[in-house]
């Protein structure tokens, strides 16, 4: 074999070189433990709405295993109030037996006695002792029967009460595998929320430079993208109105500017619904949770404001919509 030469043989030891560094390369991820990239807002929704779906169908068996509890406890109070019954019917039986088994104790001696003393004839006799085992053999089948109905009873209600044991134990467990599911919903959506870089330019000490509003609704870009985070994650029913041309009953300096978006929880100036109100308020603590990141400047809600330290209360304007118990008012810098 020839001889390489000086620049082969340099050649060659600069490949072995970076073959070398590519293995120590591949050792070192490997060691580190290599991470996969991010997961896409594509990604993240697949798996939000498959565990979505797991939820509802968890609320559904859930639902339909408290309808079998109740089912299973109202069978167990009437095996409970069956066997009642039956034992006493049972004591009552019992209780006849007794005094029959104590009357022919007491007839058939003094029968005896009679025949001897010749006042009774043999025959009458035995035809009275026929007379008294029959009744006697005929408490005693009906006692017999009594019997199996308190032992079927008896067993009815321990199989009522192991059922409604079982049941509870998977109501139970259903309970915690949906408080569970719904924080890892909590937790996805977080997730996809973060996937969204909050637009425009934050000061050395913080604070937020003021945005112009643009694009055919007229609200600025941090606006856009709390309304469009909100419609997302909650699903507003009602509507979102932002800009108008001027700030309104309820509005604030805000509208006009497009720094303000109502998050209505119900339509006509009326009330919202319990669940709907439950909708505010996860909103507007989803909103204050994120006023740092997202650059919200308050909320108003059910006439209260909080501007990032806790809630307080405001004057009354006069009306369910002036007063924002139909909506809630999140304003941005």
């Amino acid at each position: 074999m020839a001889a390489l030469s000086r620049d082969d043989r340099r050649g060659a030891l600069r490949v072995l070189t970076a073959s070398i560094t590519v293995v120590l390369m591949c050792a070192g991820l490997a060691s580190a433990g290599y991470t996969e990239p991010k997961p896409t807002a594509r990604k993240l929704r697949k798996e939000l709405a498959q565990l979505q779906k797991r939820s509802k169908t968890m609320i559904a068996e859930y639902y339909a295993g408290r309808v079998a509890l109740q089912k299973a406890e109202k069978a167990e109070k009437a095996a409970r109030g069956d066997l009642r019954r039956a034992q006493q019917d049972f004591e009552q039986a019992s209780e006849e037996i007794r005094t029959m088994a104590v009357e022919r104790y007491r007839t058939g001696g003094l029968g005896a006695v009679t025949v001897l003393m010749g006042g009774v004839d043999p025959a009458t006799m035995l035809n009275r002792m026929a007379l008294s085992q029959q009744i006697v053999n005929e408490q005693d089948a009906e006692l017999r029967g009594f019997t199996g109905i308190r032992d079927a009873h008896r067993q009815a209600r321990t199989a009522a009460a192991q059922r409604a044991t079982e049941i509870r134990t998977s109501l139970e467990r259903l309970d915690a595998q949906k408080r569970r599911t719904e924080k890892l919903i909590v937790m996805i959506k977080d997730r996809i929320d973060l996937l969204y870089p909050t637009p425009g330019l934050r000061r050395a000490d913080g604070t937020w430079v003021p945005q112009l509003p643009s694009g055919p609704d007229n609200i600025t870009p941090r606006m856009r993208l709390v309304r469009q985070l909100i419609a997302q994650r909650f699903g507003v029913r009602f509507g979102i109105g932002c800009y108008r041309a001027d700030g309104g009953i309820a509005g604030g300096g805000e509208h006009p500017l497009g720094r303000a978006c109502d998050f209505m929880m119900s339509s006509g100036g009326s009330m919202p619904s319990a669940e709907n109100v439950g909708l505010g308020d996860e909103i507007a603590a989803w909103a204050i949770k994120n006023k740092d990141r997202l650059g919200v400047k308050y909320v108003i809600w059910r006439q209260r404001i909080n501007t990032g330290s806790g809630w307080r209360g405001m004057s009354n304007r006069g009306g369910v919509t002036a007063n924002h118990y139909d909506h809630v008012h999140i304003s941005m810098f």
